[in-house]
């Protein structure tokens, strides 16, 4: 007797097997990850040599693409709308995961809903730091210089939503002082315009600005971690500082599009969690000051989901705006 099968059944088999078939033999062919911001920022720290690795265990080159601006939002719009195939894939970050959704009304993306959670690469404390030339050495000192010249301090960022763009914020509220934000494309060109004295200040990762404060060309102030930095021992964190409490960091992983093949994030999560672990990235990690992570999908996917509620409330609270 043959029992017959149901159309919709058979059809979902066959999907099955043929999203087997393919993530079974991927990759077969050279994958590209947008990046949201300019080249030279804390992204392309921790992920082109993170990416490097990764691609000398898959055998497939990885085009790295970056895709500046708005926040995040061009970049990830461009992996939301991508093939779920694997071969499209977005370097996540606090922007435009967690931040920009709260931030600007009619967002082209869900940052839930359009996006699978690969694992996050690295959690990074931001350092605050100034040009050679600004007049302040000290947290203290540049409230009481900032409040004595009001809107005359400039504060580069990132970019709109940044990790960099919120410390900034809630520092101002906290403090009460007025200064005037200069929005990058990039902690790259951000560094840019603190050597070309276009800003006085700004927050981004110790591996954008260790060469140039190591020279003398930039000036820490302070460490957004709850402790001292061992590649900067002698700066100060923000709580020594007098701003008890008082965080900042970034945080950088790796997403796929909506409804990838869920064999396809498995092998990806499991092959950088291996890279990860490879001497060469954990040396280089911890010379930029960053923390390793290689969380499973699962957990990156509810830690976006809280970073998103936990932006929202402050958001709201702060009353920031664009």
């Amino acid at each position: 007797m043959r029992t017959p099968i149901a159309v919709p059944a058979l059809v979902a088999l066959l999907s099955v097997s043929h999203a087997y078939a393919q993530s079974s033999a991927y990759p077969t062919k050279p994958m590209r990850w947008v990046v949201p911001f300019a080249p030279g920022g804390g992204t392309d720290v921790i992920a082109r040599p993170l990416a490097q690795k990764l691609s000398e265990r898959l055998g497939q080159s990885i085009l790295y693409e970056n895709r500046g601006g708005a926040g995040g939002l061009i970049a990830g719009e461009i992996v939301a709308r991508a093939t779920p195939d694997g071969y499209t894939m977005l370097v996540a970050a606090v922007a435009v995961m967690t931040v920009t959704v709260s931030l600007v009304p009619k967002i082209p993306f869900d940052p839930i809903k359009d996006f699978a959670p690969v694992t996050k690469f690295a959690s990074v404390p931001n350092i605050l730091a100034a040009r050679p030339a600004f007049p302040v050495r000290t947290v203290q000192a540049l409230v009481e210089y900032a409040k004595a010249n009001p809107g005359k301090v400039t504060w580069a960022s990132s970019g709109t939503g940044s990790g960099g763009t919120m410390a900034m914020e809630l520092f101002r509220l906290n403090t009460g002082i007025k200064v005037v934000h200069v929005p990058y494309k990039g902690a790259g060109p951000a560094m840019v315009g603190l050597l070309t004295n276009e800003a006085d200040l700004l927050f981004a990762n110790p591996g954008v600005f260790m060469p140039h404060i190591k020279s003398g060309r930039l000036r820490a102030i302070a460490v957004g971690s709850a402790q001292r930095i061992s590649v900067l021992p002698d700066i100060p964190t923000l709580t020594e500082s007098g701003f008890p409490g008082f965080e900042s960091a970034s945080w950088y992983g790796l997403a796929a599009p909506a409804r990838t093949p869920a064999a396809i994030i498995t092998l990806l999560h499991n092959e950088i969690v291996k890279v990860l672990n490879h001497p060469d990235i954990v040396t280089q990690f911890a010379v930029d000051g960053a923390q390793p992570v290689g969380n499973s999908p699962q957990v990156f996917a509810q830690e976006i989901r809280d970073d998103i509620a936990k932006w929202a409330k402050v958001i709201k609270e702060a009353n920031i705006k664009l």
